[in-house]
């Protein structure tokens, strides 16, 4: 990981701030609303890969792309994992283009996250919203093998 904070005071907090050190409601607000992070993965047990689908979890919103149980959704959902400072290491499924990993790596927001661009709009602009992209997972055939509908991310990890 690269440290890239400045100690400039102007600077947002994402630039002056670890992930450990940001308030529930700065790291609240780096959730760029993608949705990525919802959708089921396939691990391919012989080489451990992980492979997003275009499945999501029942309580995602299909179209803006939020939980709607978010308060409730660990209880909700026992298989939802709970993002923190400590995990964002741990999980390597989290996309190239999410805040939490840009940040977690030194490489800052991308021009397109809402926090950077003033609007929730460039995230669907960037190619990186999931949006009217995904299938609930009440929606498929519960003999319906996953693998069917692993999906490629296009992820622009140097967009910045």
């Amino acid at each position: 990981m690269s440290d890239h904070r400045t100690r400039d005071e102007q600077a947002p907090f994402w630039q002056r701030k670890t992930l450990s050190q940001m308030s529930s409601e700065e790291w609240e607000s780096l959730c760029d609303g993608c949705g990525r992070c919802c959708v089921l993965k396939f691990e391919d047990e012989s080489t451990g890969e992980i492979h997003p689908t275009t499945v999501a979890c029942r309580m995602l919103d299909l179209e803006t792309c939020r939980c709607t149980c978010y308060a409730d959704r660990l209880r909700l959902v026992p298989e939802c994992i709970r993002l923190d400072a400590a995990a964002v290491r741990r999980y390597s499924f989290l996309p190239e283009s999410c805040a939490y990993r840009r940040i977690h790596e030194g490489r800052g927001l991308a021009w397109w996250h809402p926090l950077v661009s003033g609007t929730q709009d460039t995230v669907a602009e960037a190619g990186i919203s999931m949006a009217g992209q995904l299938l609930s997972e009440q929606g498929i055939h519960p003999d319906e093998p996953l693998q069917e509908h692993i999906v490629r991310w296009i992820d622009r990890p140097d967009d910045e």
